[in-house]
């Protein structure tokens, strides 16, 4: 499975971004997908994950209610929609995907997670 991840950028606070991950080698509907993010300095911290039908969704607590993670299988692409976007979400955006059981637990953990991208950069001016 290869993953590419797009459309990051220099936006200034209160902007919206969309970023995207295209999977290929393995049909996105066969795996769960997330977003993990790493600013300078600090450790890969999950941001959005989504079950592979897309039936459910889950978010870490800084970005409910101003992210929206969504997939297209048709297109083997998933989403990370980013309004409201602060100075702090500044960070390296990364796409994972795995295969098997994907529940909230195990969703935020990098570690479960096979396939990663390679990450693109979103910047948040003040």
């Amino acid at each position: 499975v290869q993953l590419q991840a797009s459309g990051g950028g220099l936006v200034q606070a209160g902007g919206s971004l969309r970023v995207s991950c295209a999977a290929s080698g393995r049909t996105s509907s066969s795996l769960g997908m997330g977003w993990f993010r790493q600013a300078p300095g600090k450790e890969r911290e999950f941001v959005a994950a989504i079950a592979r039908s897309g039936d459910s969704t889950y978010y870490t607590d800084s970005v409910k209610g101003r992210f929206t993670i969504s997939r297209d299988n048709a297109k083997n692409t998933v989403y990370l929609q980013m309004n409201s976007l602060k100075p702090e979400d500044t960070a390296v955006y990364y796409c994972a995907a795995r295969q098997g059981v994907f529940s909230s637990s195990v969703a935020r953990l990098p570690g479960f997670y096979a396939y990663w991208g390679q990450g693109t950069q979103v910047t948040v001016s003040s």
